[in-house]
């Protein structure tokens, strides 16, 4: 099995608004998106995924977060926009592209707000 992980950023603006704290009010972070793919064959170059291709994927996802209200993205008009959420949204809008299926698949994604502080989305299986 390989494995490959990217790192990417976004910066964007949150409130969550049922949090008892600090974080019901209107602030921003510089978010950190690690995304990681499995698979167990190579092609014919030697590589699971290019880097390249990959990071365009993850660029065209994050594009519909960045420098953004959150709360009034369509992707979260329904659901707050903690990290766990924004892990789950860019893993399942990954996953729906062609790029990704049998051969490889996205296997995690881990969104830092701090830090010191972030969630992962892996799917059960």
């Amino acid at each position: 099995m390989f494995e490959l992980t990217i790192i990417e950023e976004f910066e964007a603006a949150h409130r969550l608004p049922d949090y008892d704290g600090k974080c019901c009010r209107l602030h921003g972070h510089n978010w950190k998106v690690e995304v990681a793919v499995r698979g167990t064959e190579l092609d014919s170059s030697g590589l699971l995924i290019d880097f390249k291709v990959l990071k365009s994927h993850v660029a065209e996802v994050l594009a519909t977060l960045d420098h953004y209200y959150l709360n009034e993205t369509p992707a979260f008009l329904t659901l707050p926009p903690t990290a766990e959420h924004i892990a789950q949204y860019v893993f399942e809008s990954l996953a729906k592209l062609p790029t990704f299926g049998e051969r490889v698949r996205v296997s995690a994604v881990r969104v830092w707000e701090s830090p010191r502080s972030c969630a992962t989305y892996i799917p059960e299986v």
